[in-house]
């Protein structure tokens, strides 16, 4: 089966050997996303930091021929319980037609101390 890459320019890409999201078949999984704009600056809101990054990670599932309608499951990383219900909200803006399997879970820390949020999302195209 053909294995294709997306990569989103991230730094981490080439020094820990990942991709932003891989397809093999009809099956695509988006890495661990930060909310990191281009000139590396990071919003402080937790509803922009997970806009951010689904933008990010839709983006890699679009470059793989993906929608957020081949979204079965996704994951939130947290670093405070208290920012649930705006990242939540994200969420279901959205995929709340989607309805995908979802979890959201509150870690000690992000690789960044700005980042609040993470999130990743395994889809199936077809």
């Amino acid at each position: 089966m053909e294995r294709r890459h997306a990569r989103s320019g991230s730094p981490y890409e080439d020094t820990i050997g990942f991709s932003r999201a891989v397809r093999v078949g009809d099956v695509v999984a988006v890495s661990g996303t930060a909310p990191v704009w281009p000139d590396g600056e990071v919003d402080p809101d937790p509803a922009g930091q997970a806009r951010r990054c689904w933008e990010i990670a839709l983006g890699a599932l679009a470059e793989l021929g993906g929608t957020p309608a081949d979204v079965v499951r996704t994951r939130q990383l947290l670093v405070d319980a208290a920012d649930a219900d705006a990242v939540g909200a994200v969420h279901g803006e959205v995929f709340g037609d989607v309805r995908p399997a979802s979890t959201m879970v509150v870690v000690a820390a992000l690789l960044d101390p700005r980042w609040r949020v993470e999130v990743e999302l395994d889809a199936v195209i077809g």
